[in-house]
This record gives structure tokens, sequence and C-alpha cells, in this order.
């Protein structure tokens, strides 16, 4: 087994061919850093039509994953892992926010076996017997769990060593512990000029210092702005300077 592995099971695993062969992070798929195996409950359904949801008890619309041909998939992905006591991640609405702090520590991880739902829902009993995390990207219903496990993927990848162009890109980004945990501060290109709006000259002055501190007060600001909440962690974990504080005092 690799370093990393991450088996999915998932009815639709053609969704995943041109994320896995696009884009910056595909250096992760491509050199192994994090394998990516697919498993679909289908193959393990029984009868002719390889039946794989049934209506809920109870009535009701749509239609609910069936316990048993998840949990005999599974136990597939789990023999070819050869990792019994795997972690079994359901992408659902009930599940932790994700969040940086749990991307990074999957990131450090072996991986799991990640459970892409779909329909109505799954079979309680599965999730209680079998699932071991849930995960959520946020306050809102998708149609299923592969674009969620695609964003875990992604952001697990980019973390890797080596899969970003620069070693340090991903230190710079919002919600990084490198940064506080703040967001990230606006960025500028060439021309200098463009539609009449120019680069902040702090960015062309080549002070070094200067630009680490306006850096520094547009991440404060734009935090402060759009998420207080990130201010207030960071000022209780005693992560803002006096100078930061004094930026803050300003825009109230």
């Amino acid at each position: 087994m690799s370093a990393m592995r991450f088996d999915i099971l998932t009815l639709f695993p053609e969704l995943f061919a041109p994320f896995l062969a696009s884009g910056v992070t595909r250096r992760a798929y491509e050199s192994g850093q994090v394998e990516v195996v697919f498993w679909n409950p289908r193959e393990h359904a029984e009868g002719n039509y390889r039946r794989v949801d049934d209506r809920p008890f109870g009535g009701g619309p749509g239609m609910v994953m069936m316990a048993e041909p998840l949990s005999a998939c599974l136990d597939a992905a789990l023999a070819a892992r050869g990792e019994p006591q795997a972690p079994v991640i359901l992408f659902s609405p009930q599940g932790e926010r994700l969040r940086h702090e749990v991307v990074a520590q999957w990131a450090g991880s072996a991986g799991a076996v990640l459970v892409c739902g779909r329909y109505e829902g799954i079979d309680q009993r599965f999730i209680d017997a079998r699932v071991t995390h849930q995960l959520s990207l946020g306050d809102f219903v998708l149609s299923g769990g592969e674009v969620a496990a695609m964003a875990l993927l992604d952001a697990v990848a980019r973390l890797q060593p080596g899969v970003l162009g620069d070693a340090d890109s991903h230190a710079q980004d919002s919600f990084n512990p490198a940064l506080d945990g703040l967001l990230d501060c606006p960025h500028y290109t060439r021309p200098e000029q463009w539609r009449g709006v120019g680069v902040p000259a702090p960015l062309m002055s080549g002070n070094h210092a200067l630009i680490e501190r306006w850096r520094r007060d547009q991440r404060l600001l734009a935090t402060a702005d759009k998420r207080p909440d990130l201010i207030e962690a960071a000022r209780a974990g005693g992560r803002l300077a006096s100078a930061d504080e004094t930026v803050l005092q300003k825009k109230l």
C-alpha cells in the first residue's frame, strides 16, 4: 500500500476521471503520493438488476441506499487495503465541517475509505455499524458525496510535498496556522495599471518589510470584515500583536 490511499465507494466513479488528470494536484495522483481506488456498490449487490436502493420504511419521497451492498463493498475495499480498521468517512450534512485543521489531519494520515451517498440517504444501520467519521462541506445539501470527496482529495493532495510549484504556497493560504488562521491578502500582477486602477504602492516599493506589513494589515482587515470569528479566535489564542490591534482599531 502507498503512503496514502483513499478508497472511494461511489456509484459514479467516472465523475472523478477528469478531476484526477487535471490541474496541479494531478501530480499527487500521478506520482503515487495519493493513491485513489474506486469501488462500486452495484458490483456487490445481489439479483439481476444489482439493486442498491429501495423505498424508505415509513413512506416519504426518494429512495434510500441499502446497507448490505454498501457493507459488502466496504469489506472488499478494506480487504484490498489490508487494513481492516481503516477510517471510514461518510460525506453528510450531519458531519463535521471540513476546515483547514481537519484537512491537515487527513493530509498527514494513511488515508481512509470515502463513502459517497446518493438518493435520499443511506440506511442508518450501515452508518451506525461501519462509518467512523462524517464530514460536511457546509450547511447545504448535494445530490451525492462525490463533489465532497473531490474537495477533500484536492485539499489533501495540495498539502503533499512537491505537489505545488512553490513549497511555501499553501503556507500562505487562508486559514493556515502560519498566518494565524487569517484570510489571505489581495494579490496583484501585471499590468501595473488595469482600467485605471493601479497596484497598491507598498507592493511596488521593493521594501520587503513594508510589503509584509501591508499584507498583514490586509489579512487583518479582510478577516475582520468577512470572518470576525477568526479574528476573535486569533485574539483568544494570543496570536495578534499590538501592531495588529492598532490596525483593527483604525478600522473601527
